[in-house]
C-alpha cells in the first residue's frame, strides 16, 4: 500500500502519517526531511528540486508499501501516479494557525519572538500558511491541492474537519481494507 497524505501546514498531515505507520506496520516520509536542506537555522535552505526527487524516490525503493506526508504539488507530474490512496486533510484556518504557532514556540520557545531573525522567519511563515484559503496566492494553497487531487489515478479520502487521530485513522483504514 502507497499512501499520500496532504493538507495545509498544521492540517495534521505528518502526525497522522505517523499514527498510520505505526497502525500499519509500514514506514512513513515527511517531504519536509527531503525539500529542505539541514542548515544551522532549519526549514532555511530549499534544496533543488532534481536532488529531492531523487532522494525520495530512492528512499520509496527501499520498501514495497510506505506512506508520504506533506505536499507533492511541485515535485513533478510522475508523483500523481505513484500511491494507491491520497488522503486530503482540511481544517479551518483559525484551527491551523493556532496549531502552527504552538508547534512553533514549542520548536524554537521565545526565540520566535526575543531573537530578531528568528522573529521574522517565524512571521513570514505565518504569513505564507495563513494565504492557504486564498485561491489566488500563488503558493501552496487550497486550489492547488483540489487540482492535484483531482488527477491523481488512486481513490482520496477527504476529511475536512477537526477530528481526533483515531477517528482519522479508522477512515482510513476502511478506506485501505476497501481497495
Amino acid at each position: 500500500m502507497k499512501i499520500h497524505i496532504l493538507g495545509a501546514s498544521c492540517a495534521g498531515a505528518t502526525t497522522l502519517a505517523e499514527a498510520l505507520s505505526a497502525a500499519l506496520n509500514i514506514p512513513f516520509f515527511d517531504t519536509d526531511r527531503f525539500f529542505w536542506e539541514k542548515s544551522a537555522i532549519p526549514y532555511t535552505i530549499k534544496r533543488d528540486a532534481v536532488t529531492r526527487n531523487q532522494m525520495l524516490k530512492n528512499a520509496l525503493s527501499q520498501t514495497e508499501s510506505y506512506i508520504v506526508s506533506g505536499s507533492l504539488v511541485s515535485w513533478g507530474e510522475e508523483w500523481k501516479q505513484m500511491f494507491d490512496l491520497a488522503v486530503f486533510l482540511y481544517l479551518p484556518k483559525e484551527i491551523r494557525m493556532e496549531r502552527l504557532v504552538k508547534r512553533e514556540v514549542e520548536r524554537y520557545g521565545n526565540n520566535i519572538y526575543d531573537d530578531p531573525l528568528r522573529h521574522k522567519l517565524f512571521i513570514e511563515f505565518i504569513d505564507w500558511a495563513s494565504k492557504y484559503d486564498d485561491r489566488s496566492f500563488t503558493g501552496r494553497n487550497i486550489g492547488i491541492h483540489e487540482s492535484w487531487l483531482e488527477a491523481v489515478n488512486c481513490p482520496v479520502i477527504k476529511i475536512e474537519r477537526d477530528t481526533t487521530v483515531a477517528e482519522r485513522l479508522g477512515r482510513i483504514i476502511d478506506g485501505v481494507d476497501r481497495s
